[in-house]
């Protein structure tokens, strides 16, 4: 099952639509194996490299995967569970101010991105079809808990290219 267009905000479309295929938890795992040996992959090095003066570091970029994976993860989990309560927004780029990424090594970034993701696969394991789609409300737009899953993923494999093409890694 995908999303509908009323399931999400259409600011998503773009992460939403780079997810191929209706099994979000396969699409998770194959994310899961990728990233994995890609991340693994970068020097430490380069955890501290920004392509330009005013973008963040490899680590700032990983960093703010994992934030966004458990922000819209425990979006998630409360729609699931049918609690109706409105889901605040978030702004990244003041959290990306209060990383402190420089005192992380790269390997600590990608270990702690690697737990999590596999946390969101069993959480996404513990849904089912009644609790998908149900709907609520995050940052005052519709979130179904498989729009917000399909977010998930979609928003790694966004910052996954991004790494790829403008860090050149």
């Amino acid at each position: 099952m995908r999303p509908q267009q009323s399931d999400y905000n259409p600011y998503f479309d773009n992460y939403i639509s780079l997810v191929k295929g209706e099994n979000i938890l396969a699409a998770l795992e194959s994310n899961y194996k990728i990233i994995q040996q890609f991340l693994k992959s970068i020097p430490e090095e380069k955890g501290d490299y920004s392509y330009a003066d005013d973008k963040w570091s490899v680590k700032q970029v990983i960093i703010h995967i994992t934030d966004t994976e458990r922000v819209f993860a425990y979006r998630a989990l409360s729609i699931a569970r049918a609690d109706t309560t409105p889901l605040p927004g978030y702004d990244e780029n003041i959290w990306a101010e209060n990383y402190a990424a420089e005192k992380r090594t790269l390997a600590d970034v990608v270990e702690e991105f690697l737990s999590l993701r596999q946390s969101t696969i069993h959480l996404v394991k513990s849904f089912d079809e009644i609790m998908f789609a149900r709907k609520g409300t995050a940052n005052n737009n519709p979130a179904s808990v498989i729009a917000l899953v399909y977010i998930i993923a979609g928003h790694e494999l966004h910052h996954l290219n991004v790494l790829r093409e403008r860090y050149e890694l």
